[in-house]
């Protein structure tokens, strides 16, 4: 298969410049290992800061829990799920995963197909974690472009839909998504959709 790479702009914090990253229409083998040899270690760090600072275990990051070798084995070899990765300075930064088999619920696109965000998840160290700054921020929404983009690729029109953890809510909002409520059927994690309208104003704002 043949991994089809395009040029996004991350944001460096630090510096306040851009960084140039690939993003990658699959998770292959280098982001497996990169989640192994280098997420993992960061976040047995993050976990045991946690425990550190005493902080409660319900304000811990909600996917620390995530195992992308397992997430990634249970689909391999299926067309209907794809996978998207963010690379830059070398390492991998941000990983999406995302299945075509599911329909709107939003009352105007209700039935209609849409790319369901199965699992979208930035590095350990490009997170806001005990107050931390980030190492780069942008890479949520470069993730999210690249599902909208699918979207559309497969006649979708830019739909796309996912179950938020609570503490990503607020980014889904902000990129303009509509919030359906917590869905009880599924964690009551809130659910949320973007309209072919709105998909359009997403990307145009990026």
């Amino acid at each position: 298969m043949t991994v089809e790479v395009s040029t996004v702009y991350l944001l460096d914090v630090a510096t306040g410049g851009s960084v140039e990253a690939e993003l990658r229409d699959a998770i292959e083998q280098a982001q497996i290992d990169d989640w192994a040899g280098k997420w993992l270690p960061a976040t047995v760090a993050i976990i045991q800061e946690l425990v550190n600072n005493r902080v409660p275990r319900s304000q811990w990051p909600q996917s620390l829990h995530w195992n992308w070798a397992q997430k990634t084995s249970q689909v391999q070899g299926l067309l209907a799920f794809r996978g998207f990765s963010v690379v830059a300075q070398g390492v991998t930064q941000g990983l999406a995963q995302v299945d075509l088999t599911k329909s709107a619920r939003e009352p105007r696109q209700i039935g209609k197909p849409l790319v369901y965000i199965q699992y979208l998840e930035a590095a350990p160290w490009n997170r806001r974690e005990l107050g931390r700054t980030p190492r780069l921020r942008g890479i949520g929404s470069a993730l999210l472009a690249a599902a909208v983009a699918l979207s559309e690729d497969e006649g979708f029109k830019g739909r796309v839909g996912l179950h938020s953890l609570p503490q990503a809510d607020d980014f889904y909002r902000r990129c303009g998504m509509v919030d359906l409520e917590p869905d009880p059927t599924y964690q009551n994690l809130r659910y949320f959709e973007m309209t072919a309208e709105q998909a359009r104003a997403f990307l145009d704002g990026e």
